[in-house]
């Protein structure tokens, strides 16, 4: 499975699936969720929050309407907005179910954001990390393409270091306009 690190907003992204950072309620606000609810138009977000509450760590599945994908898989690395703060196991099971989730939809591309390191409050750097590990330790059915998106030069910056440092050198980056 190819993994790169690449720079930009992950809604204007294309893969099979684009990977929401999610609060359990499902509700698509700012950071991640609200660039793809703007992007996708209208209906993403109702779709989400029917298919809500989901517990901490899990995933729910919708269309992805206008955006460059066939897929979002929420991924809910949070509690409900307010409710507290992403842990390094709502993260960890986060990211994972994500994965699985794509490879039972039979994805071969994937483009997953710093899940529980905006909105929620976690470093970023342990919490790449812990994504990074998690992407490097799963063996995939159908997923040959995995791009972690950072959103800007230093996200990136710190997304690329820690992914290299996991893999033992090779994450392999990718430029902005990737």
């Amino acid at each position: 499975m190819e993994f790169r690190v690449v720079q930009g907003d992950i809604a204007q992204r294309s893969a099979d699936a684009l990977v929401n950072a999610a609060g359990t309620s499902l509700q698509m606000g700012s950071g991640v969720a609200g660039a793809l609810k703007r992007r996708a138009g209208r209906g993403l977000d109702a779709a989400a929050t029917s298919q809500g509450p989901i517990d901490l760590g899990a995933v729910a599945v919708t269309e992805a309407f206008e955006l460059d994908a066939r897929w979002v898989v929420h991924a809910a690395a949070m509690p409900h907005y307010g409710d507290g703060r992403a842990t390094v196991d709502s993260i960890r099971d986060a990211t994972r179910n994500a994965l699985k989730r794509a490879d039972e939809l039979g994805c071969e591309s994937l483009v997953i954001p710093a899940l529980g390191c905006g909105v929620a409050g976690f470093d970023l750097e342990e919490g790449a990390r812990i994504i990074c590990e998690v992407i490097h330790a799963y063996e995939p059915s159908s997923l040959d393409d995995v791009r972690f998106v950072a959103y800007d030069e230093s996200e990136y910056e710190t997304v690329e270091r820690v992914a290299r440092e996991v893999s033992g050198a090779g994450a392999g980056g990718a430029a902005a306009g990737d």
